[in-house]
């Protein structure tokens, strides 16, 4: 596996340090990361093309890199991760298949040379990048005039509950401001990508008990990276008035989480394929 951990920034190395420890019970809580992932292959059915060469970017433990390596058999797959732990779960092919090659990398700084990816692939990664511009333009430079990016990240109106209740212990941040599609958009345009389209769905997953609900987000490798964050130790005291705060928010026996998630994809310019993904309606362009 390569791993270009000397070229990292410190933001990634903190991504790096929590999802190496979340890394060992991260598929048993990947429920929607897993369920956006289908829904992201099953909009390629439109997409009509035959890559050489294809990148799953923030790969985690490889079930997207597999299913690319299933649906483009004559494909080379890199698996791309920040977390070297993530990327050790990854399932060894079978006898008759080559397998997806591992990287270990920040993603603003690919380990990739100049036109050398014909699609890629990120499910649920950008929204820990900070700003998705640095990320942008190493997908530009590593893509062939004929790629095609597709991506999901989360929106500003994800983990709202959990915003809501720390504001109303504490009014540190303590929830990530996550970008609007039009931001995600924006940030296409201006690193040279065509042909942009976005589109928004939201998703409400429920939990039983605040102690299951938190306790997924943790092993999921959820952090707080806002610049503003207190350093320090919360306290108990806050802790509970947030926690009181979101059990007031239970219906018929369940705690909710809203997830807003932004799907995006555009083309490198160069020749476009004939065809493309039609925008949904109500989408953005």
């Amino acid at each position: 596996m390569n791993d270009q951990a000397g070229d990292m920034t410190p933001r990634m190395r903190e991504l790096r340090r929590v999802f190496d420890a979340a890394a060992p019970g991260y598929d048993a809580v990947s429920a929607v990361q897993d369920e956006i992932r289908q829904r992201m292959l099953e909009r390629l059915e439109l997409l009509r093309i035959d890559p050489r060469t294809v990148l799953d970017l923030g790969s985690g433990t490889g079930r997207g890199a597999l299913d690319l390596d299933r649906r483009y058999r004559h494909a080379r797959v890199l698996a791309l991760d920040v977390s070297p732990s993530m990327l050790a779960r990854v399932p060894t092919p079978g006898l008759l298949r080559r397998g997806v090659d591992r990287l270990a990398a920040d993603a603003r700084r690919l380990p990739l040379a100049d036109d050398s990816v014909d699609m890629v692939f990120s499910n649920l990664m950008l929204q820990w990048a900070g700003d998705p511009e640095p990320v942008f333009r190493e997908c530009h430079r590593v893509m062939t005039s004929q790629a095609v990016l597709m991506f999901t990240s989360l929106g500003p109106a994800s983990l709202v509950e959990l915003r809501e209740a720390w504001q109303e212990a504490d009014q540190t941040p303590h929830v990530n401001t996550f970008l609007d599609m039009h931001d995600v958009g924006d940030a296409l345009v201006r690193t040279g990508f065509a042909e942009p389209v976005m589109d928004v769905e939201t998703l409400t997953v429920t939990y039983p008990d605040f102690d299951s609900l938190t306790r997924e987000l943790r092993m999921g490798g959820s952090l707080n990276l806002d610049p503003g964050r207190r350093t320090g130790l919360t306290g108990r005291r806050r802790y509970a008035a947030m926690r009181r705060a979101y059990q007031a928010r239970q219906a018929e026996g369940r705690l909710p989480v809203t997830l807003e998630i932004v799907y995006g994809h555009a083309w490198r310019p160069g020749r476009l394929p004939a065809a493309g993904l039609e925008a949904p309606r109500g989408t953005a362009r």
